[in-house]
């Protein structure tokens, strides 16, 4: 598990999301309106728009909501049309930062994104910086506690999981991106259900941080995450967990 994954953890552990939930509801339209416009609005014909009602519906959207945002992304509503950027850049000692953002105006979103690093030391950099550094992969991840670790991963591994990796109080698995929904199902099917389950980019080489340098990318990831138009934040930075409780504390 990277190190943001753990920190995204510690923070949904301690509730931090819950107090943000009109901003993250906020992103979730986006992302629902935009898999609906690429991909139409049956949510069982479109594994984008899937995902992210899926998504929703953990964080207790209301349905109306999520219909509300399908009919904009079909464009039976006047709304915006988001486009869909990734920006990348450099934090404390040379980490890899990879954000993706759906926006209505790329010359406002560019100027936040480059605020948030260049407030904390770091900097924005070219189109394809790090992207390399990163891969795509499914992500499923559960809780450790009550979990019968060697019965998940015997399913896992037979639904065609590419890893299982056990980090603290939580277990990542990790699939291919063409298998994340086959794997998920039969996960489902045999009584594991993830409490969080995505495609994201997981960081091939990762850099280790502490102290004040750990302090300050996690900041950089809390602020770009704060804003409206970034969905999503990937860095390779590796932090020990007692590090970030540390800080959350």
């Amino acid at each position: 598990m990277s190190g943001h994954s753990k920190w995204s953890t510690i923070k949904r552990k301690k509730g931090a999301a819950d107090a943000k939930r009109g901003k993250i509801f906020t992103k979730l339209i986006r992302e629902i309106a935009t898999a609906a416009r690429l991909g139409g609005g049956e949510v069982d014909a479109n594994p984008r728009l899937r995902l992210a009602v899926e998504k929703a519906r953990s964080s207790n959207m209301p349905k109306e909501n999520i219909e509300r945002g399908i009919k904009k992304g079909l464009g039976a509503t006047e709304g915006e049309s988001y486009e869909e950027v990734v920006y990348e850049g450099y934090g404390p000692g040379g980490t890899a930062i990879y954000v993706e953002v759906l926006t209505d105006n790329k010359n406002r979103t560019v100027g936040e994104v480059r605020h948030v690093l260049t407030r904390f030391g770091g900097n924005l950099g070219a189109s394809g910086c790090v992207s390399y550094l990163f891969e795509k992969r499914g992500i499923l991840t559960f809780e450790s506690d009550g979990l019968d670790l060697d019965s998940l991963l015997e399913v896992a591994l037979e639904s065609g999981a590419e890893d299982v990796v056990e980090s603290g109080e939580s277990v990542d698995v990790q699939t291919a991106p063409g298998d994340f929904e086959s794997v998920k199902g039969a996960l489902i099917e045999r009584g594991y259900t993830p409490v969080q389950a995505e495609i994201a980019f997981e960081p091939t080489t990762t850099v280790k941080l502490e102290g004040s340098a750990a302090e300050t990318m996690l900041r950089i990831a809390d602020a770009l995450e704060d804003l409206d138009d970034v969905q999503n934040v990937y860095a390779n930075f590796d932090i020990s967990e007692d590090e970030m409780a540390r800080i959350a504390g």
